[in-house]
């Protein structure tokens, strides 16, 4: 017998082990490592072999027929969450985009249907899905007119045994959803060939002529993601402080005014791009060199650092600034 025969002879181990016991010659050669298992449709073909000595000593040998199995498609998928953590959004965001990847755990080249479950519960809002995503060219990002738009019964996603496909779902969240709110969809794969208890089969249904078996799986599988509503605020709040000439704070002509500016970002999310500005008073001259933020000097030219003064505006770039931080910023001016 070839030894590539033998070697994927997986479902037939008792033949083999009873040719075994009738030709101690024949060796058992491991089964062939492979992820999904031997190939739906593969033929296992087996032959055993008896020996003996006819009474004038000549060895003989005899064959028995040869049985044939052909492999059983097994019917398996997973599905998982691909995004690292809740996928931040906004209250009323359009097309906010959560991803899953879709696994073919079976032997077989299999097609499979995807559906999406809104009203999964143990979120605080139900997101409504837009459209299903296929990532057509694999590469794990969303491109709007290059990954295909899912169409149920229409382009369900054929996976060879072991493959995988990224499938982007995409959501409406709700107008009425909170900062630090969570919102979940579920996204359910099944297979075309059909479902139900492990075991269960499709008789002649299979991939090369064999049944097609329910796995593990039920031969469907489902995961959720989840939105979360990081809402962002910001308090501006400006306040001065005099020192005149007399060690006093009159507000008098020599006096220094140092402004004060804080800026608190609130919430759960952020705010990108922030920038503050404050152009010099009318009747003040700016005190050269008196930029500072969270206490540390800032130069007045428009180099490195994140302040400087344009004209007669002070300007410090603050950045993208993370709800629960506040950043001060102060500038003096000398009452003309």
């Amino acid at each position: 017998m070839p030894e590539s025969v033998i070697k994927r002879a997986v479902g037939a181990r008792p033949l083999l082990m009873a040719a075994a016991a009738l030709c101690p010659a024949l060796v058992l050669l491991p089964a062939r490592a492979q992820a999904e298992g031997t190939p739906a449709g593969a033929q296992i073909q087996n032959v055993a072999r008896a020996t003996y000595d006819r009474p004038d000593g000549t060895p003989t040998s005899v064959d028995s027929n040869a049985v044939v199995l052909t492999v059983d498609e097994l019917l398996d998928v997973t599905v998982s969450w691909a995004d690292p953590a809740d996928v931040g959004t906004a209250a009323g965001a359009t097309a906010q985009l959560l991803r899953f990847t879709v696994t073919n755990g079976g032997n077989g080249t299999e097609r499979y249907a995807l559906s999406t479950v809104e009203t999964g519960g143990g979120d605080d809002f139900n997101p409504a899905v837009t459209s299903i995503i296929l990532d057509t060219n694999g590469n794990g990002a969303y491109d709007p007119g290059v990954d295909t738009v899912y169409v149920a019964g229409t382009n369900d996603p054929e996976l060879d045994a072991d493959a995988s496909i990224g499938v982007f779902v995409l959501s409406t969240i709700a107008a009425g959803a909170t900062d630090g709110q969570r919102g979940r969809i579920d996204l359910n794969a099944a297979a075309v060939t059909g479902t139900g208890a492990p075991g269960a089969s499709f008789a002649g249904q299979g991939q090369g002529g064999g049944d097609a078996v329910v796995g593990a799986t039920g031969a469907q599988a489902e995961d959720d993601g989840y939105y979360v509503v990081a809402g962002a605020t910001l308090t501006f709040v400006k306040s001065a402080s005099v020192l005149d000439p007399y060690n006093g704070t009159t507000i008098t002509p020599g006096a220094i005014v140092t402004y004060t500016l804080t800026a608190t970002v609130g919430g759960t999310g952020s705010l990108a791009n922030l920038r503050v500005s404050d152009p010099i008073p009318a009747e003040t001259t700016y005190e050269a060199g008196s930029i500072t933020l969270d206490g540390t000097p800032l130069t007045d030219a428009a180099d490195g650092d994140a302040g400087r003064l344009n004209g007669s505006d002070i300007e410090v770039a603050l950045g993208t600034v993370a709800g629960g931080t506040a950043h001060v910023i102060s500038f003096k001016v000398k009452i003309d």
